[in-house]
């Protein structure tokens, strides 16, 4: 399906890839097939060089242009102009791949609670399927954020010579108790709405409000909230603090389901580039493509020691840090200093 798209300046499509070829998980069950949507911007070049794949965060999608808009677009550093720039919805997740609410083909309804339990390194055989689909012989640049950046990192593993570059974003190699935490905590809110369980859209709705607000407090910083939420007057009831929360709560519960979201925090959680691979080193080690590791000075979800050592132990790694008060979530926001970073890591290729 060819789509116009909103941007002037982009030639955007988007598409659904079906496939009808079993997906073998981790888990050990079988997903027997599954749909992917996906966006691309631009156009492929002669040589099929200039290939910019995007792997969005937790609830993201493929729209990448919308969500980073002041990194993809025209006059942007990934211009379509340029770059041909792809998107998918990662498996699970609720805009157009295959998730709780489709269709289980073993029984005609819609999986619900019965969808299979899916990690980081499902998510990337899922896209390694998409981009076979594609004929994509070469990926350019690799680039994602937080459970974005996980799944990269298990994909760049796979893809060996095929990708050039990895740029891994506000990530870590292996999910730490301390991210499993705040996961676990949030899920907990969910499981305390009283219609969890149920088989419908809606249910575990208002548990998933709580479930943003615990999660926005791990994507920001202290000074960040004192800064933009701190009180203009005296007072000793309804705080701008609060008002925040519940505001950002209801906002995703509106555009968001409790099962997508329960689904892809446990891929977090899961996530362990390790795991039957003889350690974390020597995981990161086998990466062939070049590696950015951007860190935020002020995540306190993924501490910028994770990403540092990320670039220490793959081959060819590079580091560099955000400098920003918005803590976790500065990588999609301090688009400047990402424009800079990235245009420093493909000047030392030359």
């Amino acid at each position: 399906m060819n789509l116009t798209s909103p941007f002037a300046d982009l030639t955007m499509t988007q598409e659904v890839f079906h496939s009808i070829e079993s997906l073998h998980l981790e888990s050990g069950e079988v997903l027997i097939n599954f749909d992917l949507a996906y966006t691309t911007y631009g156009q492929l070049n002669a040589e099929k060089s200039n290939v910019i794949w995007v792997i969005h965060a937790l609830t993201g999608d493929s729209k990448a242009a919308e969500w980073w808009n002041g990194l993809i677009g025209e006059d942007k550093f990934f211009d379509p102009a340029n770059h041909f720039i792809i998107c998918a919805n990662l498996l699970g997740s609720c805009y157009g791949s295959t998730n709780p609410f489709s269709e289980n083909p073993e029984t005609g309804e819609p999986y619900y609670y019965d969808f299979p339990q899916v990690t980081t390194r499902d998510l990337a055989a899922s896209l390694e399927r998409l981009r076979n689909h594609l004929g994509i012989e070469q990926i350019h640049t690799l680039i994602g954020g937080s459970l974005g950046g996980q799944v990269g990192l298990e994909w760049a593993v796979t893809l060996g010579q095929k990708l050039k570059n990895a740029v891994i974003l506000a990530s870590t190699p292996k999910t730490s108790p301390w991210v499993i935490g705040f996961n676990e905590t949030q899920r907990m809110a969910i499981e305390s709405d009283c219609t969890w369980g149920e088989r419908h859209e809606l249910a575990g709705s208002k548990g998933l409000e709580t479930a943003r607000a615990i999660a926005m407090l791990s994507y920001r910083h202290p000074l960040d909230l004192k800064i933009k939420q701190s009180e203009k007057e005296e007072k000793l009831d309804g705080f701008r603090a609060s008002s925040y929360l519940r505001y950002q709560g209801q906002k995703l519960a509106k555009r968001f389901n409790a099962l997508s979201y329960w689904t892809l925090s446990k891929a977090m959680d899961s996530h362990d580039l390790g795991r039957d691979r003889g350690g974390i080193d020597a995981a990161l080690s086998s990466i062939e493509a070049k590696v950015l590791a951007i860190g935020v000075d002020s995540d306190l979800l993924f501490l910028p020691a994770e990403s540092q050592y990320i670039s220490q132990k793959v081959k060819r790694g590079t580091y560099k840090e955000i400098t920003s008060t918005a803590g976790h979530d500065a990588f999609l926001i301090e688009f400047e200093q990402l424009a800079y970073f990235l245009k420093s890591f493909y000047l030392e290729q030359k």
